[in-house]
Formats: structure tokens, sequence, C-alpha cells
């Protein structure tokens, strides 16, 4: 029988292995490759050149959604399942933009796992249930201009996310803006609220895609 081969790329250690397990309790797939950065995701598929990348949004070095962009250009044969926490059409709507052709909750169970990996692999396009009772506007809006979610930020919070993704702790950032440590903190937490972001390298991958970071 021949396998199906499959990266991963994915940086919490923890869920990576499950996933490898996963794929490994199945003969007709094979894990070639294992990614801990969008790097190094990039890197995995110009080698192996797999049927399948599953691939996490949030991720160091280069976002998901970056590395997404450049693997489609890169390896346009490779289907590439996005397995994120973020449950939000915002995010959605920029893997399938990307390129993605599914994109799956990492809280979906095993079942579900196998579903979204045999239908992409079969070239069909796979969404979470999550999403099931507004996919149709998902992909009806493909097409249109997306306003951008730093919209949402006020002038000031814009002003924090950028500090705090260079590295500033908050105390720092409350002395470069001029005020308390707690309103800096404040700040900081209602932007990872608007965001649906909750870790600090999250920050600074969303704010490297947007523009306010130079790439490295």
């Amino acid at each position: 029988m021949q396998k199906h081969r499959i990266v991963i790329a994915e940086d919490h250690a923890l869920f990576r292995d499950g996933l490898n397990s996963l794929i490994s309790s199945r003969p007709d797939l094979e894990v070639v490759g294992v990614a801990g950065d969008g790097i190094e995701a990039i890197r995995l598929v110009q080698e192996k050149k797999p049927a399948l990348l599953l691939l996490d949004l949030s991720m160091p070095n280069l976002g998901g959604i970056e590395a997404l962009k450049k693997i489609k250009q890169i390896s346009p044969a490779t289907k590439v399942l996005v397995v994120s926490m973020h449950a939000t059409e915002t995010y959605l709507r920029a893997a399938l933009k990307a390129g993605a052709n599914g994109y799956l909750l990492k809280m979906a169970d095993q079942n579900e796992f196998h579903v979204a990996i045999q239908a992409v692999l079969a070239g069909r396009a796979y969404i979470s249930s999550e999403f099931a009772s507004h996919v149709l506007d998902v992909y009806r809006h493909l097409e249109e201009p997306e306003q951008s979610s730093l919209d949402i930020l006020t002038i000031r919070e814009r002003e924090v996310l950028k500090l705090v993704a260079e590295g500033k702790t908050n105390r720092e950032v409350a002395e470069l803006l001029c005020i308390s440590p707690k309103t800096a903190d404040n700040h900081r937490t209602n932007v990872m609220r608007k965001l649906d972001l909750h870790r600090a390298i999250d920050l600074s991958n969303y704010a490297r895609q947007h523009g306010l970071l130079l790439e490295k």
C-alpha cells in the first residue's frame, strides 16, 4: 500500500507528538517530517514534497499564514490542512485566502481529525464543524476586500501592540508611553482579546504580518 507522505508543523511539542501518533496509527499515512516553526516547515516541504502539510498558524520565526503563502508557491501540489486554536472567521478567511485546503480546530476529536485529513487528501475542502453554520458566508466573502483586523484597535492599542511585540515589558511600555503599568497591562489585555491572541509570540507574529515590525 502506497502511503501518503505528511509533514507536521506545530511548535507545541505535546500536541505535535499527539498528531504524530494519530497519523502513525493509520497504515495509509506516513509522517516524513516535523517542524517547530514556519521557516522549518517551508524547508521540509521543499525537501520532502509531502502530499499533506498539517500547519499551525501561531509559530515562531515565521507565522503560519506567511509560511502557507510561500509553501503554496514552492510546492503547489502539497495540500495544506490548517490545525489551529483560533476559532474566528478572521483567521479562517486569512488561511483560505492564503491557499489552505482545510481548516480544523485543535479541539476536534480524533474522528474529525481523520475525516479532515482524508477529505483534504482526496482533494476536497474541509472546514471544522464549529464553522458549519456560517461556512457559506465565509466562502462568499473571500473575494471581497476585507477590513484589516488592525482597524478594531485604538491608536494607543496599536502602539502597545508594537512595543509588546518588540519584547518590551509592561513597565517599559508604560515608561515609553507615559502611562501607568496597570494601564499598559489593560491595553495589552484588550489587544489580545480583540485579536483572539493568547501568547506573546502570537503578538509578535501578528505585528510582523501586518507591517508593524520589520521582517527578520
